[in-house]
């Protein structure tokens, strides 16, 4: 794979749309399914095990709270049968005494019943985030150990992804549905177990109408109603990635007149959208209503059979009471159910997610005497080097490259050429297939990683600054740099001047994407943080490409006295940049097909004339026909 194919993959790329979380009956999201869920719940249930004694306590106390909670109906139906019966029926007068006991056992099961709910709630959400907190620092350590490739060959929108949004799943579901579970359960049972105590005829009756219909009722709304969503989820992403293009584009979409045509295409998504959005939630709606009437289908049944069972005497009035709410609260756990299950295969598919980064394969581990050089040089050898990002697809074939102590070597070619591709090798965020590259010569695989990267300094095309100060940010690669040589670093690299023009100087906020200061002052800032680091060796990645000509002037003497004394590799697009260089590499289809100074190469006539001649023909502009103006 070609670094203009890398580069075109990644392009694509767009910051994820919000994932389905799934919420069963009434939820509002798709519920995306997990490709092995038996093998993903394991791995997540041996995360929990740490934790078993606590999870057991969890599911005590939740059974304690929904069995007091359950058993205080027909409790209190014994209050109505006392005060029926001593008024309506023997008119003997009620026993306030009694009454008074049943209301004080009423108190004590209902307080009961809230610190058991508080107390499995305090420990469930303590597991919970334990393990979530684990997940996300294994998950950050994972990440700085997999090598470069993994992230060349996915988009950043998707790593953020797995990192934030499925790991907030787990995060806000875990805790929650292990104890909903645990409770519909206990509450579905239980129920049934205390209307047998009062009624097993009626028990038999509502059971053979309430549970075929829910059940019937659950399965046809969830089925119907998640496809909608599932429509309306992808629908809201193309509503989302049209509004993002067209606002970050804004400025095209006016030069080329072309308002009327992005109105139009958002008006028609926006229609999808809707057409989705409420047939979605029409289907949605409609289990409430239908779970009422069932409901009431229940209660009809119990008033006719429990009115004649109180008029026989076959069964006291508070229990047709308690029979009535514990028919009224039948149906909840079953929506409750289908509502965990979908909250469970949401949370085993954002592991799933997780679970795929954490084994991604790392790179190759430093090998257990690797070493430092302690004192670099910058002597810099590639010695028959082979590779390749696919291995049926070599990029270099026996590449051989010396270069000495303080000379400046310049990398010239069309784009995917491969001139990135060697920095990347030389800097050991990719193996190499054969061969070996030294740097004073020991070979990099002898070195550290950490300590091989440290001899390096890079200033980029596309400039890396972070939400923090102008100091924090040169001093960047230099732990505790005193203000002193912060100053001289910037001076040096023409910046204290337009640093200090700033409302705070060196202590100005950059944000988060430093678009408070121009592309060439980000520029000299990060030409700045590499003069502080004082490397043996700098990459440059034609640093000078989006600014303007004075600007370019400032960078180009910021960089030349960066140099002075360095080891050099320059990456250049512009040919007039590297004229000094003390050897041009000319590089084409991943081979190394010209190399000398300026004037040996040009006196040759060959690739590199072409492409010298083709940017400074026509008054110094490339020709757009030209296969080689692209650079």
């Amino acid at each position: 794979m070609s670094e203009e194919q890398r580069d075109k993959g990644l392009a694509k790329g767009r910051r994820p749309i919000g994932r389905g979380g799934g919420y069963g009956g009434h939820g509002k999201m798709p519920v995306e399914k997990a490709k092995d869920f038996k093998g993903t719940f394991k791995r997540l249930l041996r995360r929990l095990k740490p934790y078993r004694y606590k999870l057991l306590a969890v599911m005590i106390l939740a059974t304690l709270s929904t069995v007091f909670y359950i058993v205080s109906p027909k409790i209190m139906g014994l209050v109505t049968t006392e005060l029926f019966e001593g008024v309506i029926v023997s008119g003997d007068g009620v026993d306030f005494g009694y009454i008074a006991q049943i209301l004080l056992i009423l108190a004590g099961l209902y307080i009961g019943s809230s610190v058991c709910s508080y107390l499995q709630q305090y420990i469930m959400v303590g597991v919970a985030q334990n393990t979530v907190y684990q997940m996300r620092s294994d998950i950050n350590e994972k990440l700085a150990r997999l090598p470069l490739r993994f992230f060349d060959e996915r988009t950043h929108g998707e790593i953020l992804s797995r990192v934030t949004n499925d790991i907030d799943t787990i995060s806000n579901s875990l805790g929650q549905s292990l104890t909903q579970l645990v409770t519909s359960a206990v509450t579905l049972i239980g129920i049934i177990v205390m209307m047998l105590t009062i009624s097993p005829l009626m028990t038999v009756l509502i059971c053979f109408i309430i549970l075929p219909l829910s059940f019937a009722v659950v399965k046809f709304i969830t089925l119907r109603s998640q496809k909608y969503f599932a429509r309306f989820q992808k629908v809201l992403g193309e509503l989302n990635g049209h509004v993002e293009e067209m606002y970050t584009g804004h400025q095209i979409i006016k030069a080329f007149g072309r308002e009327g045509m992005s109105i139009g295409e958002f008006d028609q998504v926006n229609e999808d959208l809707y057409d989705a959005g409420w047939k979605a939630q029409f289907m949605s709606g409609m289990m409430m209503p239908l779970m009422v009437l069932i409901n009431n289908m229940g209660y009809v049944v119990i008033c006719v059979v429990g009115g004649y069972g109180v008029m026989n005497r076959a069964v006291a009035i508070g229990d047709v009471q308690a029979f009535l709410q514990y028919s009224k609260e039948f149906t909840h756990p079953i929506s409750q159910t289908a509502n965990v299950a979908n909250i469970i295969q949401s949370i085993i598919a954002s592991a799933e997610r997780v679970f795929e980064i954490l084994d991604e394969p790392e790179e190759e581990p430093d090998s257990a005497d690797a070493g430092v050089i302690e004192f670099p040089r910058g002597d810099v050898q590639f010695q028959n080097v082979k590779f390749g990002y696919e291995n049926d697809a070599v990029l270099f074939d026996d590449m051989n490259i010396d270069v000495k102590q303080g000379q400046t070597i310049a990398i010239v070619g069309p784009t995917g050429a491969g001139k990135t591709t060697l920095v990347n090798l030389l800097m050991r965020f990719y193996e190499i297939d054969a061969g070996k590259i030294t740097v004073d010569g020991v070979d990099i695989r002898d070195l550290k990683r950490g300590e091989l990267r440290s001899i390096f300094g890079m200033v980029l095309q596309d400039t890396w600054l972070f939400n923090g100060t102008i100091k924090e940010n040169i001093a960047y690669g230099s732990g505790g740099a005193s203000d002193d040589e912060i100053l001289q670093a910037a001076e040096a690299a023409h910046a204290d001047h337009f640093i200090r023009t700033l409302p705070d100087g060196y202590n100005t906020v950059l944000d988060e994407e430093a678009s408070n200061i121009s592309q060439g002052q980000k520029q000299l800032l990060t030409i700045a943080r590499a003069i502080l680091a004082d490397p043996a060796v700098l990459i440059l990645d034609e640093a000078t490409s989006n600014v303007d000509t004075r600007t370019e002037v400032l960078i180009q003497k910021a960089m030349a006295r960066l140099q002075k004394g360095r080891t050099s590799f320059v990456i250049a697009h512009r040919l007039s940049t590297i004229r000094d260089a003390d050897l041009i590499l000319v590089m084409r289809d991943g081979s190394i097909v010209e190399k000398g100074t300026h004037t040996e190469l040009l006196a040759k006539g060959g690739f590199y004339a072409e492409l010298y001649y083709s940017q400074f023909a026509n008054g110094g502009y490339a020709s757009p026909t030209s296969e080689t103006a692209e650079m």
